[in-house]
């Protein structure tokens, strides 16, 4: 299990958000600051951070951040 505290201020990092916290069960998908370089930089994160790949078919079925630390954690 990683410490979900850790990982949604790295995701704050990505996202380049400095004006609010994330919570886990916000659908990432749903903020402003979302597109698809979010989701390469989310993924190099996650590669860099925790040596973890998730396939796009995966990353495609989440919905939230916890969902992503599911993922992290599961691997």
């Amino acid at each position: 299990m990683i410490d979900q505290d850790q990982f949604l201020a790295q995701m704050q990092e990505v996202l380049e958000i400095e004006d609010r916290t994330l919570s886990p069960d916000e659908k990432f998908r749903e903020l402003p600051e979302w597109s698809s370089l979010a989701y390469l930089s989310t993924i190099a994160m996650i590669d860099d951070e925790y040596n973890i790949i998730i396939s796009p078919a995966d990353f495609r079925g989440l919905q939230t951040f916890a969902d992503i630390a599911r993922a992290i954690g599961k691997n």
